[in-house]
């Protein structure tokens, strides 16, 4: 676990972060032109479905067909990840004949 903290927000009530008088010494982004420079960062997104703990001898009994027990429960949302870091959570969607994720809340944290 991290030290950082976290807040839940559903994303119909995301506002734009409010600029304080201590700011104005950090210029930020004004249009999505601003950030162009970082548009070819690659970033690696993963969306995780649940977690298992298990002993080596557990895992190399493993074989094909085994069903892997996660901590979830069907329907709850899953974590999704941007380079390491838990930015949302979500909802698995068919999307024609490929696995999606809607995100239905955005994670802030404080830094």
């Amino acid at each position: 676990m991290s030290d950082e903290q976290e807040t839940n927000i559903p994303l119909d009530e995301l506002e734009a972060p409010q600029r304080s008088l201590e700011d104005e010494d950090v210029p930020s982004p004004e249009s999505a032109a601003d950030l162009e420079a970082v548009f070819d960062v690659p970033v690696r997104i993963s969306a995780v479905l649940g977690h298992s703990r298990m002993h080596v001898s557990e895992l190399l009994k493993l074989a094909s067909g085994t069903v892997l027990e996660l901590d979830r429960k069907v329907g709850e949302a899953i974590d999704i990840y941007v380079n390491d870091r838990l930015v949302a959570r979500g909802e698995v969607v068919l999307v024609e004949d490929k696995l999606g994720v809607t995100m239905t809340e955005i994670i802030k944290t404080d830094r």
